[in-house]
């Protein structure tokens, strides 16, 4: 009997070697189809160039398409609410940032996601300070002429954001509060339409992420007048901080890939990678820097803790600004 079963088992073991291999074989293709990198944003802002940064290397590196696909609205719920729901494959990506990421559970009363728990962080990509710009239209030069502007046309001053509750908003916001003045929110789809209207000289002043504005700014369309980080920028190291007139304001915006939860952890490990090393190769840390990007990438593990901590800073900073959920 035992003699009868011994070609059983050979075949059984060979099937299972095979499965084993073809399993091996699957895993390894990864990617074997075009990759999508949803922003959650019109485009034009900086969260849709890093993106787009990282997808055009990445297209090179699989030898695979790896595209953007925008879809702005609601501060970037939208965007992240897809990519929440898609099928966690590797094949849906998202490139996040500080609002949907961070802000937005503290200031949306019904959120449809918890994006601590809905998404599986890769890496934190990098980090940028917002740039406080102005229409050259506008008769001032420095930090303390636009408060003092402000303060003598409270309500008149328009500053726009990509959305309420992304870092153009609470930048804005926070600057309020420790100026005393009283300049006028105006909430857009996204930065790219935010910075149109800027420029065009429709709203004043614009808390803009540095990578979307620095063109302009270089061109003379727009009047920078400081960052808003704690430390001049490497891109600018020139222009002054808020901090300098404002001591103690700080407010930057990061951006993060995301894929949605459960995506196969290999597959996590393999995009961490890839990106870590885009970010470090020299050429591309050089082109990040002089569009205004820090290049800042770190583990699945340290991005992980890292939003968490950001949800508990910004849901401070929202209740302090007097921004209600709705």
């Amino acid at each position: 009997m035992n003699h009868d079963l011994k070609p059983l088992r050979r075949l059984c073991g060979a099937l299972a070697a095979c499965a084993l291999f073809a399993g091996g074989a699957a895993q390894a293709a990864y990617p074997d189809k075009p990759i999508k990198m949803l922003v959650a944003f019109v485009p034009g802002g900086g969260t849709d160039v890093v993106a787009r940064l990282m997808s055009k290397s990445l297209t090179q590196r699989f030898n695979q398409s790896v595209y953007v696909e925008n879809h702005g609205g609601a501060g970037g719920n939208l965007g992240t609410d897809i990519a929440v729901h898609s099928t966690p494959d590797g094949y849906t990506l998202l490139m996040g940032n500080i609002a949907p990421n961070a802000i937005n559970v503290s200031i949306y009363k019904n959120l449809s996601y918890d994006p601590a728990r809905d998404l599986a962080p890769i890496t934190l990509v990098a980090m940028t300070p917002n740039m406080l710009v102005v229409n050259p239209s506008l008769p001032v030069n420095s930090v303390k002429e636009l408060i003092a502007l402000a303060k003598s046309r409270p309500n008149k001053l328009d500053y726009p954001s990509a959305g309420r509750g992304t870092s153009s908003h609470l930048a804005g916001e926070l600057f309020d509060a420790m100026a005393g003045v009283h300049m006028t929110h105006v909430p857009y789809k996204g930065g790219g339409a935010a910075m149109a209207d800027t420029l065009s000289g429709q709203v004043q002043v614009f808390f803009a992420t540095m990578p979307a504005a620095i063109g302009h700014v270089k061109a003379g369309k727009l009047r920078a007048l400081a960052v808003t980080s704690e430390k001049r920028s490497l891109a600018l190291p020139d222009l002054p901080t808020i901090g300098e007139t404002l001591p103690g304001y700080s407010a930057i915006t990061w951006y993060g890939l995301y894929a949605p939860r459960n995506t196969p952890r290999d597959i996590i490990d393999r995009l961490n990678r890839e990106i870590t090393q885009i970010v470090n190769e020299p050429a591309m840390r050089a082109q990040m820097i002089a569009l205004g990007f820090e290049p800042q990438p770190n583990t699945p593990e340290e991005f992980g803790a890292f939003i968490k901590e950001e949800i508990v800073k910004w849901g401070k900073v929202a209740k302090t600004a007097g921004i209600e959920p709705e």
